[in-house]
């Protein structure tokens, strides 16, 4: 800081000394002053006044009326004698603005901002790193003193969860004890830094962690999200399936969480080898049921070789031009050929159903993993577009994904 008012005191008296150098350097040249520039002023318009009389541009008497008003103007500026140069400027003056550029300068300075502000272009100051850490030392030797202060230890151990410290956080989430029973959000948090200082294994502590938050709120969506991962990893994918569905009704329909958990639930259906659902149970109407695409899928005899009876067959509908399909029925290779039906028991969402639709692609992909995403060595078919309410098709497996 000290630096800054140096320099800005330096930058000043820069301004001044150039300011007022010709004040402050006298020249050795003579200036004119006001009484000799007039008169040389008007001599040379009396020059001018002869020269358009000599040359006919005006008569005689024109040329004694104006003659006669220039010398009257001549006499009346030259009349005063001012005795001052031109160029020179009253002691007053460089007074008053030496004054007057500092305290301005100043004034500004303390109405805009410090210097710290200036440097950093009007940013708002940030709180440095080292800040943040001496606040949570303060409060971890805080809680030290007085460790019956729950809320505190609670405090503390987002405040290590934030700065990247989960092993520290776990420490103080276990002494923050009862306080958290009333909170699932700061459950879930604690569930999820425990899971994570156990390298991703839910087992014992994280998955009590999670059944306490779970009961302080059914929909803590964090929660549900742990909960569904906790049984995927245990291959519960049935489990899996039915607790991320209770987090896909909570989620907005165009969300990209909406869009991650249906590909996670997709993933654990294909595993558990259970036929696609609606992910929000919704009766089909008697009206549309008729409304559906039935056929068989087979596989080209060549292809049988590359193939195991539980890798699993995806047939999948979608609405022309989409990506996400509308309906897909799951099943396995030991069953083909396999006949399909896709209608809005299948569907991916209650809001996208095949029965709204007047045509839909239609293709087949054989996965060994079941996953929503296709992989190298995958074996699929020509998409086809057929309309809604056709029977009786026939799709062929003959291709292989590189």
């Amino acid at each position: 800081m000290m630096t800054f008012y140096i320099a800005a005191v330096i930058l000043i008296l820069f301004v001044l000394v150039a300011l007022f150098r010709p004040f402050l350097w006298k020249s050795t040249a003579q200036h004119a002053s006001r009484q000799q520039l007039n008169a040389a002023i008007y001599k040379e318009e009396i020059a001018k006044l002869e020269k358009e009389r000599t040359e006919g541009l005006i008569d005689t008497a024109s040329y004694e009326i104006s003659h006669a008003e220039m010398r009257q103007r001549l006499f009346q500026d030259t009349s005063e004698d001012d005795g001052v140069a031109v160029l020179g400027s009253p002691k007053k003056t460089i007074i008053a603005l030496t004054i007057f550029i500092p305290v301005i300068a100043t004034a500004m300075y303390f109405w805009l901002g410090s210097a710290q502000q200036i440097a950093d272009g009007g940013a708002q100051q940030q709180i440095a790193q080292k800040d943040v850490e001496k606040m949570v030392a303060g409060l971890a030797a805080k809680m030290e003193q007085d460790p019956t202060n729950l809320k505190g230890w609670a405090m503390l151990a987002r405040s290590y969860k934030v700065m990247g410290r989960p092993k520290d956080a776990e420490k103080a989430y276990d002494r923050a004890g009862a306080y958290l029973d009333g909170d699932a959000q700061l459950l879930a948090d604690y569930a999820d830094v425990s899971a994570s200082n156990a390298d991703g294994n839910f087992e014992g502590k994280p998955q009590a962690i999670i059944n306490r938050a779970l009961k302080a709120d059914p929909n803590n969506m964090m929660a549900l999200w742990l909960a569904g991962t906790a049984d995927y990893n245990r291959s519960d994918y049935k489990g899996a399936v039915q607790v991320w569905g209770r987090l896909a009704k909570l989620l907005p329909a165009d969300s990209e969480d909406m869009k991650m958990i249906q590909g996670s639930i997709m993933e654990a259906r294909g595993k558990a080898n259970l036929p696609s659902e609606s992910l929000v149970s919704q009766p089909v109407s008697p009206a549309v049921s008729g409304k559906n695409i039935s056929g068989v899928v087979e596989i080209k005899p060549d292809l049988k070789s590359r193939i195991k009876p539980d890798y699993i067959v995806m047939v999948i509908a979608r609405a022309t031009g989409a990506r996400m399909p509308v309906a897909i029925m799951r099943g396995k290779a030991a069953d083909l050929p396999l006949r399909f039906v896709l209608n809005d028991a299948l569907a991916m969402t209650p809001d996208s159903l095949i029965s709204n639709l007047s045509e839909a692609t239609i293709e087949v992909r054989i996965s060994k993993s079941g996953q929503a995403k296709a992989e190298p060595g995958d074996l699929f078919s020509q998409i086809q577009t057929v309309k809604v309410g056709s029977s009786n098709l026939k799709i062929v497996v003959d291709q292989v994904r590189p």
